[in-house]
């Protein structure tokens, strides 16, 4: 008998109109024909269940994920689950990713990100279309319906594009296709400073641009080890943005050292004038930026810099990933150095980033090292972690380590100048810039 009850019971939970409205409301349309973006949308059994089930259960938790960072994509972000396996100790996090998803099927679900009201929005989408032969074209142009309406609904909301991790052929995601969607797609935000692009396809790519193993369970979802590494991908980008290591850095130099940087504000750094630069004839649209400076600038008391390049956070000096995509600059010490030194600083990269340390003048080459050079083989670096550099300037050559481990052994510096950081590709970080003067 109570068999027979609960039977009953569920046969009227599947055709009350409570259940049938709630089905209809978050099931996936059919009729495509009226719905806005390019290509087909996914059919087979899982993902026609999963859809509805998974929009139904978010809409009954819009005021406790209210404010949240929203990761928005399709299995892979599923894949973090809701705990987001303990990567982000702190933050407020909602999972919007839903398995075998794509770019279409994501953009006819954007009211569930709306009524959140996000405080940022991680994006990941575009190997699905690829699989199911929706081309990088119509692909791109899904993201950019996807994007204006973000940005329309959500116009001071930061946003975070993870470029499309590389794939395989055997799992019909061929490399040149995902390379093509990523630069279509970049080229769609580029210059719009909203966006961060992380470069998260050199970050899971192998030499030949395939996934590498290392990180992936099956070429295309990633590991434990590969959720890892997108963790530490994001997080200087979520400390950037004020989610993350919003206490200050309590760091005291060393007996003889001074510090070239007090970690609140911009004091002692500015722009200097640049060389002029020749104009092309004929420039390329996406060509490679470098920002001419006219007359010098100082930031004492300011926490930025004046077009925004350049910031103080909680002890770092913070050189953003440009919206152009790379904008090479430097912003120097207004004090010069003509006495034998140590240099010490640390430095945190985001994936593939690429700057430069320039002593007096000429440039030490600090970089995101594995996978943006030139230093790839050094054994003590850490991967979008704090590293140390220590730079011993005597007798006009100077000796640098990372960790240790020798970058340049004596490159030859001028008799004095000043100490510049270069912005160019991605985020780089710099803390605990200190200096000791050596005996004459």
């Amino acid at each position: 008998m109570k068999v027979f009850l609960f039977s009953l019971s569920f046969l009227y939970l599947l055709t009350s109109p409570s259940f049938v409205e709630a089905q209809a409301k978050f099931a996936l349309p059919t009729d495509l024909s009226k719905l806005p973006g390019k290509g087909a949308l996914r059919d087979y059994e899982a993902y026609l269940k999963r859809w509805p089930e998974f929009r139904e259960k978010w809409s009954k938790s819009v005021e406790a994920d209210r404010g949240s960072v929203v990761f928005l994509g399709d299995s892979i972000t599923q894949g973090w689950g809701n705990d987001f396996k303990g990567e982000f100790p702190g933050m407020k996090l909602a999972n919007r990713g839903i398995g075998g998803d794509t770019t279409r099927g994501i953009l006819i679900r954007l009211e569930d990100i709306h009524e959140i009201n996000p405080a940022a929005i991680v994006m990941l989408m575009g190997t699905n279309d690829i699989e199911v032969n929706i081309s990088p074209e119509d692909a791109a142009y899904n993201f950019e319906l996807i994007y204006k309406e973000l940005k329309a609904k959500n116009p001071d909301t930061p946003l975070i594009l993870c470029r499309v991790f590389p794939s395989s052929e055997e799992k019909d995601r061929p490399k040149e296709e995902i390379t093509k969607l990523n630069e279509l797609c970049e080229s769609i935000v580029r210059n719009d400073s909203q966006v961060t692009v992380l470069d998260t396809w050199t970050l899971f790519a192998n030499e030949s641009g395939d996934a590498d193993p290392t990180w992936f369970k099956d070429l295309l979802h990633l590991n434990p080890e590969g959720y890892k590494r997108w963790a530490a991908a994001l997080r200087p980008l979520f400390a950037t943005l004020g989610f993350l290591e919003t206490e200050s850095d309590d760091f005291k130099p060393e007996e003889g050292f001074v510090s070239l940087f007090n970690g609140k504000d911009l004091t002692g750094w500015g722009y200097r004038p640049t060389p002029p630069r020749k104009k092309p004839k004929k420039p390329r649209p996406n060509a490679l930026k470098f920002v001419e400076i006219k007359e010098a600038e100082s930031f004492d008391g300011k926490t930025i810099s004046s077009d925004g390049r350049y910031e103080a956070i909680n002890g770092r000096l913070v050189a953003k990933t440009p919206a152009e995509g790379r904008r090479i600059q430097q912003i120097w010490t207004t004090a010069e150095f003509p006495s034998d030194f140590i240099l010490k600083l640390e430095f945190r990269a985001t994936p593939n980033a690429d700057s430069g340390v320039f002593i007096r003048k000429p440039q030490l080459q600090c970089r995101d090292f594995p996978l943006a050079g030139p230093y790839k083989d050094l054994e003590n670096y850490k991967a979008q972690d704090w590293n140390e550099i220590i730079i011993t300037v005597k007798g006009g050559k100077a000796h640098s380590t990372c960790n240790g481990e020798v970058l340049e052994d004596a490159m030859a510096v001028p008799e004095t100048g000043p100490i510049g950081l270069e912005g160019d590709r991605g985020q780089m970080e710099y803390r605990r810039i200190r200096m000791k003067k050596l005996s004459e």
